[in-house]
């Protein structure tokens, strides 16, 4: 029986700019410490030199990662342990370069800063709502469907590519109608657009969400709400659209008009409608797949920017 063993490899590689390469390899070289393990190698710093030893392959691919921060620190990136494990997934994909997810940035304006993708997935979710006016964000709870989503609209407000930002949900949550729930319709409501108001809040000063509620730029309403209108110039974000009927979905998807963007996110397992009712989301996936001008992404639990106990729960369950 023949045995073929991986070649065993020594490199050492040279960075110039000692401030970024202390921010590469962390206080007390924590940085280094944690990329040897996701690549089970050993690293030394000597002076403004790496050496690495171990695995080829894996020597590699640390080496490739290792300079692609460099580069992302000089232009002024602060890199964390879960950027490391994220830029080791994005290597092995080699689908993008690691340049290209952590230097690209959703611009808040004059709010609150910017907002970069923390997946490969969310990556493509950006850049399929810049080139599509329709956008179908689909898969699990935290992996930043809407939250990006609504970073988009803000950004596309801010810099006037459109005149106004409309966030929708369906009424429906798991085992609760509004006519069961106290209070007027403000406050039967509230409830199922909180979410809504939580990803807002992060973006803009809560003054400046009033003032913007006041004058109709920023609308949050139920699904109900949207039927007989016609959107121009808006960016219209349905959440939870795995909770629509055929009908609702079919409603909302032809409200749009010129210059305008839809983004419909959704989770396909976390349908709360009754079991004889056809989710409106599922539905329309199989229907528009093939039309030019629609994206789709599909998330997963590698997405999950929660907690990191939040994947291994949401795993456990699978």
């Amino acid at each position: 029986m023949n045995v073929i063993l991986e070649q065993v490899s020594n490199e050492a590689i040279k960075f110039e700019d000692n401030n970024s390469f202390n921010t590469l390899i962390g206080v007390e070289n924590r940085n280094l410490k944690f990329i040897s393990k996701i690549y089970n190698i050993k690293i030394d710093s000597r002076g403004n030199e790496l050496h690495f030893s171990g695995l080829k392959r894996s020597v590699n691919l640390s080496i490739k990662l290792m300079k692609s921060f460099y580069k992302i620190i000089q232009k002024g990136y602060m890199p964390n342990f879960s950027d490391f494990e994220l830029g080791s997934k994005i290597i092995n994909n080699n689908s993008h370069s690691i340049e290209e997810i952590f230097l690209d940035t959703i611009c808040l304006s004059t709010d609150k800063g910017t907002i970069a993708p923390k997946s490969i997935n969310q990556k493509i979710y950006i850049d399929s709502i810049r080139k599509s006016d329709v956008v179908f964000g689909v898969g699990p709870a935290g992996t930043g469907k809407t939250y990006l989503a609504v970073a988009m609209a803000v950004s596309y407000l801010n810099l006037k590519k459109v005149k106004k930002i409309i966030l929708t949900r369906p009424a429906v949550e798991a085992g609760e109608k509004l006519g069961f729930l106290p209070g007027d319709l403000s406050e039967k409501v509230d409830p199922y657009l909180k979410p809504l108001f939580d990803a807002l809040n992060d973006m803009i000063d809560s003054d400046r969400i009033n003032r913007m509620i006041d004058k109709s730029i920023i609308e949050i309403a139920p699904l109900a709400f949207m039927r007989g209108r016609t959107l121009n110039d808006a960016f219209i974000i349905l959440d939870e659209a795995q909770n629509t009927t055929t009908t609702q979905m079919k409603m909302f998807l032809t409200r749009f008009g010129f210059n305008s963007k839809v983004i419909v996110t959704g989770d396909t397992t976390q349908i709360d409608l009754d079991k004889n009712i056809k989710s409106g989301l599922v539905e329309s996936i199989s229907l528009l797949k093939n039309i030019h001008g629609i994206g789709f992404v599909n998330f997963n639990s590698d997405d999950i920017v929660r907690h990191p106990l939040v994947k291994e729960i949401l795993d456990a369950y699978k």
